[in-house]
């Protein structure tokens, strides 16, 4: 009987110092101590980078005039560069709970006390504006330079910038595309310039203006490659070979709708012609008729190997209707 009453008394003990520790997990904090929050970063960090330069655009577009020396364009940019740093962490309050006065007897209140351990895990973003250093410029070839200032040249954060870009334009003509690439610490970037080269504008000559240049041909045979004249029988063939230079030089006068009487239709010449035979007339010209010398040697605007693809392409094109047997 004696041990019945033991294991029985030792029961509602066990009962009620649960009771009480349940109660204490389940209490507010206010009804107990709590300590200073305690943050505990993870090892886990991210550093994020958000977009360098913000350039007004990547590719530019200008049209020149046929006779201009050069191209310049400029782009601009600002430094909105940003680093971002993430990082996770877990904050952690200790609560020390206590059995309200009257919840248990005194007897048990030793027992009654508890540390609760609250957690949550949180992010911590911190974000800093960053400068931007440009450490190389490489235009796509000779012709093209960029301006800017020396390197390396470090632009601090919310700054402007800019580069120029000029592109020499000697011999070229049509639609040029260049490029400029542009290296930073913070990644790179190829700016593109297109240029169109606009086709030389001919005047129209009025019946007037022609006979007043026959008028000085007759003097000067070389003139037509001076002056006003120069825009139709000189620049509109540079750098061009066979049947474009042919059009742009020699068809302007040869082909024209009203052909002067004294300038020969070369499809019906009365004269053997040969490879050699258009070598010689183009290079060297007819003293005491229109007909210039396009030589180089002979102060006209033609090459040597130009002055060899129009002797090959007339040869080739108008091909001599004067019987072998007369050659």
């Amino acid at each position: 009987m004696k041990l019945r009453l033991i294991l029985f008394r030792i029961l509602v003990v066990s009962v009620i110092a649960g009771a009480g520790i349940l109660v204490a997990q389940n209490m507010s904090p206010n009804g107990g101590i709590a300590t200073q929050p305690v943050f505990v970063p993870g090892a886990a960090t991210q550093n994020q980078h958000l977009s360098a330069f913000d350039w007004d655009a990547t590719m530019k577009t200008t049209n020149v005039p046929a006779d201009a020396a050069s191209a310049h364009l400029v782009f601009d940019f600002t430094n909105n560069y940003q680093q971002v740093f993430v990082a996770s962490g877990t904050n952690i309050i200790t609560v020390i709970s206590n059995i309200p006065p009257g919840a248990l007897t005194p007897r048990w209140a030793m027992h009654s006390a508890r540390e609760i351990f609250l957690t949550n895990v949180i992010r911590v973003t911190n974000t800093i504006p960053m400068p931007v250093v440009i450490t190389e410029v490489h235009p796509s070839c000779g012709c093209t330079t960029a301006q800017l200032p020396p390197l390396p040249w470090m632009v601090a954060p919310g700054t402007n910038g800019e580069i120029g870009v000029t592109v020499n334009l000697a011999g070229k003509f049509g639609t040029v595309v260049k490029t400029v690439h542009v290296a930073t610490s913070q990644g790179s970037k190829d700016l593109i310039v297109q240029i169109n080269i606009l086709a030389p504008v001919m005047n129209k000559l009025t019946d007037a203006d022609r006979m007043r240049q026959m008028e000085i041909a007759k003097v000067d045979r070389q003139a037509v490659f001076k002056n006003d004249c120069a825009t139709c029988h000189m620049k509109q063939g540079q750098f061009k070979y066979g049947k474009d230079l042919f059009d742009a030089d020699c068809g302007i006068c040869h082909e024209a709708e009203h052909r002067a009487s004294m300038v020969p239709d070369l499809h019906n010449l009365k004269v053997p012609t040969s490879e050699e035979f258009w070598r010689t007339w183009i290079a060297h010209g007819k003293p005491g008729t229109f007909m210039p010398a396009f030589s180089e040697g002979d102060g006209g605007p033609l090459s040597d190997m130009q002055i060899a693809s129009l002797a090959a392409y007339l040869t080739a094109a108008i091909p001599s209707k004067v019987p072998q047997k007369f050659q």
